[in-house]
């Protein structure tokens, strides 16, 4: 799991640069989110090259937390979390019931941090100590150095550390992912997206020691779940043809979750994902309409331009 002290200290950055850069050194990996997050989980498609899941216990009870990673992460070599906010932020009341370290707790996950050392030195040492000790649940194997200044800086934060530092990314504003008042811009509405995660690949790869990740990734020890089947649960379907399902797609509609899709095609429905900016109309044989969320508002000129479809 990557995650951080607080909110803005480069989670999302160093997380989707993570998986990009060990897919690209041959890896399969899964990308995962902690908490009901739409946006980031389109980023950690484009560096995985598979669906960006997410691992939230208030959406979907504790018990099935550790059966969606299972199955989220089926076939890969490594699965990478990316936290929510602080470590220990979770539901206000709950005693960080779906933090970051509440999910790292439940899928026995070892975590790495990362801290934006922009304006601190040895005050690190003391901040990532007190993460590190908080909670004997949850297992702080690491530190990822973010926003690191001069060599000079950066070997007084190291003398301050317990803990091994995976790597220093320096300040670079080329870097960083445009954000919108919800978070970061969405990976489709980003021409340049793609081209952004593969450099951000390019960039950790030569900044953080890959091994040492894919060393402490595997010392997780194994869950004793099952991975969720998306067939549990739900009746065979009913003889006939498999009714048509449009899924609202494109730059407008960007919030849905993947497992949603999965339940559809195993309740026996056909799943058809159609763009309203773009489409003349629904897919053939519609039955059903699912509109899920996102920013119809920005395009709100262009969805009442698309006539036809309307």
């Amino acid at each position: 799991m990557i995650a951080a002290p607080m909110t803005g200290q480069g989670k999302t950055t160093v997380a989707t640069g993570l998986m990009a850069a060990l897919r690209d050194a041959g890896h399969t990996v899964s990308g995962h989110k902690t908490g009901p997050d739409y946006i980031d989980p389109g980023y950690h498609a484009l560096a995985t090259g598979r669906p960006g899941r997410n691992l939230d216990p208030h959406l979907v009870g504790e018990e099935r937390v550790a059966p969606l990673l299972l199955h989220g992460a089926r076939g890969a070599d490594v699965a990478v979390i990316e936290g929510v906010m602080g470590l220990h932020d979770g539901r206000i009341g709950g005693d960080g019931f779906a933090s970051s370290a509440h999910v790292a707790a439940l899928t026995r996950t070892p975590v790495v941090l990362v801290v934006d050392v922009s304006r601190m030195s040895r005050s690190v040492g003391a901040l990532v100590e007190g993460m590190a000790v908080y909670d004997p649940a949850v297992e702080v194997v690491g530190v990822i150095l973010n926003k690191a200044g001069s060599e000079r800086n950066v070997a007084e934060i190291r003398r301050s550390l317990r803990l091994p530092v995976l790597g220093v990314v320096p300040r670079d504003e080329e870097i960083a992912a445009p954000s919108r008042h919800l978070g970061l811009v969405p990976a489709s509405e980003r021409a340049d997206s793609a081209l952004a995660v593969r450099r951000l690949g390019a960039r950790i790869a030569q900044q953080v020691d890959l091994d040492a990740v894919l060393a402490l990734a595997r010392s997780a020890p194994p869950l004793d779940a099952r991975p969720w089947d998306p067939a549990d649960g739900i009746g065979a379907p009913r003889e006939g043809g498999r009714p048509v399902v449009a899924v609202a797609g494109g730059r407008a509609f960007t919030f849905r979750y993947t497992e949603t899709e999965e339940l559809l095609t195993a309740a026996g429905c056909e799943v058809v994902s159609f763009d309203p900016l773009t489409d003349p109309a629904l897919p053939s044989g519609t039955r059903g309409l699912y509109l899920g969320g996102g920013f119809p508002e920005v395009f709100a000129a262009e969805l009442a331009a698309n006539r036809p479809l309307l």
